[in-house]
Protein backbone atom coordinates (compact mmCIF):
# COMPACT_ATOMS: atom_id res chain seq x y z
CA UNK A 1 0.00 0.00 0.00
CA UNK A 2 1.27 3.71 -0.97
CA UNK A 3 1.92 6.45 1.46
CA UNK A 4 -1.25 8.69 -0.26
CA UNK A 5 -3.25 5.19 -0.22
CA UNK A 6 -3.02 4.89 3.52
CA UNK A 7 -3.41 8.33 4.25
CA UNK A 8 -7.09 8.32 2.21
CA UNK A 9 -7.74 4.88 4.37
CA UNK A 10 -7.02 7.07 7.70
CA UNK A 11 -10.44 8.97 7.68
CA UNK A 12 -12.38 5.90 7.03
CA UNK A 13 -11.03 3.99 9.90
CA UNK A 14 -11.15 7.24 12.07
CA UNK A 15 -15.24 7.63 11.46
CA UNK A 16 -15.56 3.68 11.91
CA UNK A 17 -13.88 4.17 15.66
CA UNK A 18 -16.25 6.68 16.54
CA UNK A 19 -18.86 3.84 16.68
CA UNK A 20 -19.13 1.55 19.02
CA UNK A 21 -21.77 -1.56 19.15
CA UNK A 22 -22.81 -4.21 21.39
CA UNK A 23 -26.04 -5.68 21.83
CA UNK A 24 -28.00 -3.76 19.01
CA UNK A 25 -27.25 -0.91 20.36
CA UNK A 26 -24.60 2.10 18.90
CA UNK A 27 -22.79 5.07 19.83
CA UNK A 28 -22.32 7.94 16.96
CA UNK A 29 -20.87 10.88 17.13
CA UNK A 30 -19.79 10.47 20.67
CA UNK A 31 -17.84 14.05 21.88
CA UNK A 32 -16.70 15.64 25.86
CA UNK A 33 -15.67 19.21 27.07
CA UNK A 34 -15.06 20.88 29.61
CA UNK A 35 -16.05 24.99 30.04
CA UNK A 36 -12.03 25.46 31.19
CA UNK A 37 -8.48 23.64 31.71
CA UNK A 38 -9.32 24.28 35.54
CA UNK A 39 -13.16 22.85 35.17
CA UNK A 40 -14.26 20.52 37.84
CA UNK A 41 -17.04 19.50 35.36
CA UNK A 42 -17.18 18.06 32.05
CA UNK A 43 -20.04 16.17 29.81
CA UNK A 44 -20.55 14.48 26.75
CA UNK A 45 -22.90 13.67 24.23
CA UNK A 46 -23.28 11.44 21.63
CA UNK A 47 -26.22 9.67 19.80
CA UNK A 48 -27.09 6.55 20.64
CA UNK A 49 -29.18 3.98 18.40
CA UNK A 50 -31.23 1.20 19.33
CA UNK A 51 -31.57 -1.15 16.32
CA UNK A 52 -33.37 -3.58 18.27
CA UNK A 53 -37.33 -4.59 18.47
CA UNK A 54 -37.07 -4.15 21.97
CA UNK A 55 -36.81 -1.18 24.14
CA UNK A 56 -33.61 -0.48 26.23
CA UNK A 57 -32.66 2.34 28.58
CA UNK A 58 -29.37 3.84 29.34
CA UNK A 59 -29.45 3.54 33.11
CA UNK A 60 -26.18 4.50 34.09
CA UNK A 61 -22.53 5.77 33.25
CA UNK A 62 -19.23 4.85 34.78
CA UNK A 63 -16.06 6.73 33.96
CA UNK A 64 -12.47 6.95 35.92
CA UNK A 65 -11.96 10.54 34.68
CA UNK A 66 -14.14 11.94 37.46
CA UNK A 67 -15.44 11.29 41.11
CA UNK A 68 -19.19 11.17 39.74
CA UNK A 69 -20.65 10.46 37.08
CA UNK A 70 -24.70 11.22 36.13
CA UNK A 71 -26.99 11.10 33.76
CA UNK A 72 -28.42 15.03 33.16
CA UNK A 73 -30.87 17.18 31.32
CA UNK A 74 -31.98 20.59 31.05
CA UNK A 75 -35.61 21.73 32.32
CA UNK A 76 -37.09 24.92 32.78
CA UNK A 77 -37.54 25.87 36.12
CA UNK A 78 -41.10 27.52 35.57
CA UNK A 79 -40.23 31.09 35.81
CA UNK A 80 -38.12 30.81 32.50
CA UNK A 81 -34.70 29.43 33.77
CA UNK A 82 -33.29 26.22 32.33
CA UNK A 83 -31.93 24.07 35.88
CA UNK A 84 -29.83 21.25 34.64
CA UNK A 85 -30.84 17.91 37.01
CA UNK A 86 -29.70 14.48 37.58
CA UNK A 87 -32.42 12.15 35.82
CA UNK A 88 -32.27 8.80 38.23
CA UNK A 89 -34.36 7.03 35.51
CA UNK A 90 -31.79 7.45 32.94
CA UNK A 91 -32.99 7.96 28.98
CA UNK A 92 -35.23 5.64 27.05
CA UNK A 93 -33.99 4.08 24.09
CA UNK A 94 -37.10 2.89 22.27
CA UNK A 95 -36.57 0.29 19.47
CA UNK A 96 -35.43 0.88 16.09
CA UNK A 97 -34.90 4.50 16.85
CA UNK A 98 -32.27 6.78 18.33
CA UNK A 99 -32.10 9.41 21.26
CA UNK A 100 -29.21 12.09 21.25
CA UNK A 101 -27.29 13.62 23.84
CA UNK A 102 -26.70 16.81 23.52
CA UNK A 103 -25.76 20.17 24.66
CA UNK A 104 -28.53 21.81 26.06
CA UNK A 105 -30.41 18.28 26.53
CA UNK A 106 -29.74 15.13 27.80
CA UNK A 107 -26.50 14.69 28.39
CA UNK A 108 -23.41 12.99 30.32
CA UNK A 109 -21.90 14.89 33.74
CA UNK A 110 -18.52 14.23 34.73
CA UNK A 111 -18.65 15.61 37.98
CA UNK A 112 -15.28 16.00 40.61
CA UNK A 113 -12.96 16.00 37.01
CA UNK A 114 -9.24 14.16 38.63
CA UNK A 115 -7.62 15.97 35.64
CA UNK A 116 -8.06 18.39 32.89
CA UNK A 117 -9.76 17.48 29.43
CA UNK A 118 -7.74 18.23 26.77
CA UNK A 119 -8.55 18.92 23.04
CA UNK A 120 -7.34 15.23 21.43
CA UNK A 121 -8.05 13.71 24.70
CA UNK A 122 -9.39 10.43 24.96
CA UNK A 123 -11.85 9.59 27.70
CA UNK A 124 -12.79 5.50 28.38
CA UNK A 125 -16.62 5.54 29.25
CA UNK A 126 -18.99 2.46 30.73
CA UNK A 127 -22.57 2.74 29.26
CA UNK A 128 -24.73 0.75 31.37
CA UNK A 129 -28.51 -0.50 29.63
CA UNK A 130 -31.09 -2.49 30.96
CA UNK A 131 -31.50 -4.54 28.21
CA UNK A 132 -27.64 -4.28 26.52
CA UNK A 133 -25.92 -4.35 29.81
CA UNK A 134 -22.39 -2.12 29.60
CA UNK A 135 -20.94 -0.29 26.35
CA UNK A 136 -17.60 0.41 26.65
CA UNK A 137 -16.55 3.40 24.26
CA UNK A 138 -13.56 5.94 24.04
CA UNK A 139 -15.05 9.61 23.61
CA UNK A 140 -12.95 12.14 22.23
CA UNK A 141 -12.48 15.36 23.84
CA UNK A 142 -13.23 18.35 21.43
CA UNK A 143 -12.94 21.59 22.90
CA UNK A 144 -12.87 23.72 19.31
CA UNK A 145 -17.07 21.94 18.63
CA UNK A 146 -19.80 24.43 18.18
CA UNK A 147 -22.92 24.13 19.83
CA UNK A 148 -24.92 22.62 16.20
CA UNK A 149 -21.90 20.76 15.18
CA UNK A 150 -23.28 17.39 14.15
CA UNK A 151 -26.93 18.00 15.29
CA UNK A 152 -29.12 16.53 12.76
CA UNK A 153 -32.55 15.15 13.07
CA UNK A 154 -31.85 10.95 12.71
CA UNK A 155 -34.42 8.87 11.30
CA UNK A 156 -36.01 6.17 12.80
CA UNK A 157 -36.69 2.95 11.31
CA UNK A 158 -40.58 3.88 10.88
CA UNK A 159 -39.51 6.95 9.52
CA UNK A 160 -38.67 5.23 6.14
Amino acid sequence: MSFKSLLLSVPTFVAMAGTAFAGGISVEDAYARASGKNAKAGAAFMVIVNDTDQDDRLIGVAAEISSRVELHTHRESGDGVMQMIHVEEGFEIPAGESHALARGGDHVMFMGLNRSLEHGDTVPVTLIFEQAGEVQIDILVDLERKPDHGVMKHKTHSDG
